[in-house]
């Protein structure tokens, strides 16, 4: 996936966008210092997997208790016993280094193309935000099945890991650069979009195939990803880059006027998101 440089945020006037040279994207792409916030959360993530490690927990197949242990999300915890900061540290959770891996992957490369058109607080809270939606509309689903059907609320697994945030970034990328007024030219900014919208669309093909049981059909994977005791999250998927979505367009009017107003724009539009998931949260937490 391709990156643009990035936006000059230190100056009054938004500087325009424009595609990195081939020969310079390299040696761009992997200093962080021109994107701080997609190696803070890389390294984030790297930091509490080898913690885990370095605690006993399996590479591999760690257990769900392993996972709770350490800060992974589960319906019957974050609503019986209120434990809500799971929402957020359950994005930091992996159920081995290849999940870790390939949710590593992709945070890099979206970050490298939302990181110049967010500034570095603005990709930071873009994950926390629809991270946390994404594994809320997760929980949601979850006390709505025991509402509607005779489930009880402790059959619901472990959830973890980044990819509901990494979702949510896509589902904002595919708003931000749908806007003309970027000083980049329109054909690399629909280049850009195509290659997130078929990410996103093929990322939620994979997971719509995972509801099969994939654990019977190849029981080798178990050995990499246990797939008999953790589920990959369509609901938390779709909750994050549904949010995502809805995210872009209160940041689009004010993409191009310049550091301040653009900067004011986020700070009003991510308190905003903030208030609406805690109240969406109270009405889950009032549902049974």
């Amino acid at each position: 996936m391709s990156s643009l440089p990035p936006t000059e945020f230190d100056q009054e006037e938004p500087a325009p966008l424009e595609p990195v040279p081939l020969e310079a994207r390299a040696t761009r792409d992997w200093d962080p210092r021109n994107y701080p916030a997609t190696y803070l959360l890389i390294a984030l993530n790297i930091l509490v997997f080898l913690w885990m490690k370095h605690m006993g927990v399996s590479a591999t197949s760690p257990s769900p208790d392993d996972l709770l242990r350490f800060g992974a999300g589960s319906t019957p915890r974050e609503i019986l016993n209120h434990e809500w900061y799971r929402l957020v540290t359950a994005m930091f959770v992996h159920v081995g280094v290849l999940h870790l891996a390939g949710n590593m992957w992709c945070l890099w490369n979206l970050g490298l193309l939302g990181e110049p058109l967010l500034g570095a607080f603005g990709l930071f809270s873009v994950y926390i935000l629809t991270g946390a939606a994404g594994n809320l509309v997760s929980t949601g689903w979850d006390v709505l099945l025991t509402v509607y059907y005779p489930i009880p609320l402790e059959m619901f697994g472990v959830v973890a890991g980044a990819s509901g945030a990494v979702f949510g970034i896509a589902g904002l990328l595919i708003v931000l650069l749908s806007n003309r007024k970027l000083r980049a030219p329109w054909s690399e900014l629909k280049e850009l979009r195509r290659a997130v919208i078929v990410f996103a669309l093929l990322n939620i093909v994979i997971g719509a195939v995972t509801i099969l049981p994939l654990s019977q059909i190849f029981p080798q994977i178990n050995k990499f990803i246990p797939l008999d005791t953790v589920r990959i999250d369509n609901s938390a998927h779709l909750g994050g880059f549904g949010f995502g979505l809805l995210l872009g367009p209160g940041l689009v009017p004010k993409m191009t006027s310049g550091r301040v107003l653009y900067l004011a724009r986020q700070r009003v539009v991510f308190a905003s998101a903030a208030f609406g998931l805690v109240l969406f949260g109270y009405w889950i937490s009032n549902l049974r």
